[in-house]
């Protein structure tokens, strides 16, 4: 109410109506309180500014952040090495794949093998009826036994005409004629040898053993049904998984940094992890590099072999690789999240001991994940600024909350070129 009747005061305009002419002898008329109403209202005016002062101090010393400065996180720079890592999408294959299937026909009786089985070379998988096989054996066991009798009954008449004719009794040719019936029995036996062999191979062959270690995959042929060697499916896929290969692209402009590592002879290390790129499943060595790049997609495929101890890999499992070609050794490390970009380059926020906030431009080397190598712009033991970055500006007044001076990168970490 009091500044209300001041500005009536002041806004009130002067009286235009015409002087009264008092009476000769009697004192001039006064407008009466007009200097006591200023007065007043100045007084008014003071008061409403006095008290809007303290509500505003009142305020401040309740908001800790406008006297303390804005909240922030840090962490403490530190050095350490930093790894160079290619990565691309890949793919696990076995290093071999045998389709194992039935080298004669016959009825199959039974199935050794279980689905998803780990397996030995030599071992039994499955077993087809052998007792055609077995007859086959004793007939051709049968004459090999009738010839070897032919010619043994032979090679006597033999000796006996040989007799004759050095007694001048015979003629030479009948000795010649009994000679040769000799060396066409010896020909019959050697062909009986074979047919029995052949008879014992596939007395063999009816019992099928794994061409080599590995997993054994679902059963094709159950046990009951007709198998024979021209069937295309087989009766189960066997494929090694210790080790296992990895086979990777990496982009075109990659392929001289690689092949520069191995050209020196340094065998390159790779890592397999999975689809989020979350957990490492192996770590395994570079094996070989494709000779061309794919002109389509501009990448290069790669192999790597993983010993697979764990059995973690497993065939035709899509995963993301990752091959180290370089460290870098005792490199100045940041947390990624502390990295802030512009138009005139990359910069951060560090924290002083003045309790103000300094930006900084930085040169980046090389950054993977949650960190990142700087190579110019910080030093060792500087607090950097991770969080609270959107309300900072050169010279602001921070409040480290909480006790972050001595957490800071790893000594050891990842990056990729």
């Amino acid at each position: 109410m009091p500044c209300n009747s001041w500005k009536v005061l002041f806004l009130m305009p002067p009286s235009t109506s015409p002087s009264l002419e008092t009476p000769e002898g009697s004192l001039p008329l006064q407008r009466p309180g007009l200097p006591r109403a200023a007065w007043w209202g100045a007084g008014a005016l003071f008061l409403i500014l006095a008290v809007v002062f303290l509500v505003r101090s009142g305020k401040d010393k309740g908001n800790p952040q406008a006297a303390r400065g804005i909240p922030v996180a840090t962490t403490a720079v530190k050095k350490g090495d930093m790894r160079i890592l290619l990565g691309g999408l890949g793919t696990v294959t076995p290093v071999q794949v045998v389709t194992v299937r039935s080298r004669v026909d016959g009825q199959l009786v039974r199935v050794a093998f279980t689905e998803g089985q780990f397996v030995k070379e030599g071992d039994l998988l499955a077993e087809i009826d052998p007792r055609p096989y077995q007859v086959q054996l004793m007939q051709a066991e049968g004459q090999l036994a009738k010839d070897q009798a032919a010619l043994q009954n032979a090679n006597s008449d033999l000796r006996r005409l040989q007799a004759l004719v050095a007694q001048g009794i015979i003629s030479r040719q009948q000795l010649d004629t009994q000679s040769t019936a000799v060396a066409q029995f010896e020909a019959s036996i050697k062909a009986d040898q074979s047919q029995v062999e052949s008879a014992k191979l596939n007395l063999t062959y009816s019992r099928i053993t794994a061409p080599l270690s590995g997993r054994v995959g679902l059963r094709l042929v159950d046990a009951g049904n007709m198998v024979r060697a021209s069937d295309p499916n087989g009766l189960a896929v066997v494929a090694p998984v210790q080790p296992i290969n990895v086979v990777f692209t990496l982009a075109g402009d990659a392929v001289p940094q690689v092949l520069a590592k191995v050209r020196a002879g340094k065998h390159l290390r790779v890592e397999a992890w999975d689809r989020e790129q979350k957990r490492m499943l192996g770590e395994g060595r570079l094996a070989a590099v494709d000779n061309q790049v794919d002109p389509a997609t501009g990448t290069v495929r790669l192999k790597a072999v993983f010993a697979n101890e764990d059995g973690a890999l497993f065939p035709n499992q899509f995963v993301n690789a990752r091959l180290e070609v370089d460290t870098l050794r005792g490199v100045v490390l940041a947390p990624a999240s502390a990295i802030q970009h512009s138009p005139q380059g990359d910069f951060v926020y560090v924290a002083k001991a003045d309790g103000t906030a300094e930006m900084r431009p930085v040169t980046l080397l090389a950054s993977e994940g949650e960190q990142t190598a700087i190579g110019a712009g910080l030093s060792p033991g500087e607090l950097l600024i991770t969080d609270g970055l959107e309300k900072l500006r050169p010279g602001s007044k921070v409040q480290v909350e909480g006790d972050s001076r001595g957490k800071g990168p790893e000594g050891k970490g990842k990056g990729k070129g």
